[in-house]
């Protein structure tokens, strides 16, 4: 009798931890991707939301895994707006790129702080390594219609851990540097962008 009821209880046991298992690799198969980003000023962590942009995300993990970042500036920072980086190195000289991507704008997510979003210029499907993270919720940068002006920046990521980073970026002193204006005076750079989930 002892041995019947031992021997249910170790199965229950074992089909739970077996079941928590699975769940653990389903959740694991399923969440979003992370990067650590090694700044100059310390380092930021940022999950990427690959279900709601799939081809911004899969651009940006591209460059990440290829060590395009890697000793590029922020070279525009502008307080209480955003900061802005991955394409210059310190003499402001742009990096090459791949070709553009789609622009995923209008797929509903929102320019808040925190959040990290494609640069790109007045063409629509233009943005390619360049970024910016939202230092206040910026609703004017959101998808409104199709128009140049109204398609918004692709929103594709959020910073998790290392806002207070983000936000000392954002009180270096900027000029103009090159031909380029909001540079900061001091470099600070990316030093690596490396995907740790």
């Amino acid at each position: 009798m002892i041995a019947q009821y031992t021997s249910k209880t170790v199965t229950t046991i074992v089909v739970f931890v077996l079941f928590s298992l699975v769940c653990l690799q389903l959740n694991s198969a399923f969440a979003n991707p992370k990067v650590l980003m090694e700044t100059s000023k310390g380092d930021i962590t940022i999950e990427l939301f690959e279900k709601e942009a799939p081809r911004t995300v899969k651009n940006f993990l591209t460059y990440a895994s290829e060590g395009f970042f890697n000793n590029l500036i922020f070279h525009r920072v502008i307080k209480d707006f955003m900061i802005q980086g991955g394409g210059m190195d310190s003499e402001m000289r742009q990096k090459d790129t791949k070709p553009p991507i789609k622009n995923e704008a209008r797929r509903g997510l929102g320019n808040n702080r925190g959040t990290i979003a494609m640069a790109r210029t007045n063409i629509i499907d233009s943005a390619t390594a360049q970024f910016f993270i939202n230092l206040k919720d910026n609703d004017f940068l959101n998808h409104t219609d199709r128009t140049a002006r109204g398609f918004g920046y692709c929103v594709f990521g959020e910073v998790t851990k290392g806002m207070d980073v983000v936000d000392s970026i954002a009180r270096v002193k900027t000029g103009n540097f090159n031909g380029f204006q909001d540079v900061p005076k001091e470099p600070v750079f990316i030093k690596n962008v490396s995907i740790i989930e």
